[in-house]
């Protein structure tokens, strides 16, 4: 009977590991690089089969947002770590938490519940600041969130976000990656 029971606490122990595994690996996402560098400047390599996911937006930024953003880029190249919420490590809704926070907004904790918060936007009416949604797995269920950090002349959309490759960096909904994994856009302040 010893030995039954240990067999079962084993196959539990390697499930648990299992699951874990595939939370981690589903939970943010992996960032892919389709930029290409041309004398030193760093452009992104539009691709025909992508959907067009530009703003209009052509206003002014709020004051509030620019320092939202400037809290969003102290970060930059700040390690991955799945979990996280502090300097010493992020995973996607933990730096979206951490960012807000420091700006007087509370967020839910998980990336699922934050795409519940605020106002449901179409990608062509996002600003600064705005909330991304994404499906790093495929099919709808959210698990990965960036902040809209800038958008180009031409409408481009580029986000700071926790990456479980590199860490917090600035992506471009023209990545291929990100462009495929978009589900929607969230307008919280």
């Amino acid at each position: 009977m010893k030995i039954s029971l240990t067999y079962a606490e084993l196959k539990l122990k390697n499930l648990c590991g299992l699951l874990l595994a595939s939370v981690f690996l589903l939970s943010c996402g992996s960032s892919k690089n389709t930029t290409v560098r041309k004398s030193g400047h760093t452009a992104t390599a539009k691709v025909e089969n992508l959907r067009k996911l530009d703003s209009r937006f052509d206003g002014k930024i709020p004051k509030s947002i620019n320092e939202l953003l400037k809290d969003a880029e102290k970060y930059l190249g700040a390690p991955y770590k799945f979990g996280g919420s502090t300097s010493a490590g992020f995973d996607c809704s933990g730096f979206a938490l951490k960012i807000f926070e420091e700006n007087d907004y509370k967020l839910p904790r998980r990336s699922a519940d934050q795409a519940l918060t605020g106002k449901n936007i179409d990608i062509r009416e996002v600003q600064h600041g705005d909330l991304l949604f994404f499906s790093t797995a495929g099919g709808s269920k959210v698990s990965h969130v960036g902040i809209v950090h800038d958008i180009g002349n031409d409408g481009e959309v580029r986000f700071i976000h926790a990456s479980t490759t590199k860490g917090v960096i600035i992506s471009s909904l023209n990545d291929i990656y990100w462009n495929k994994a978009y589900l929607h856009a969230q307008r919280v302040l």
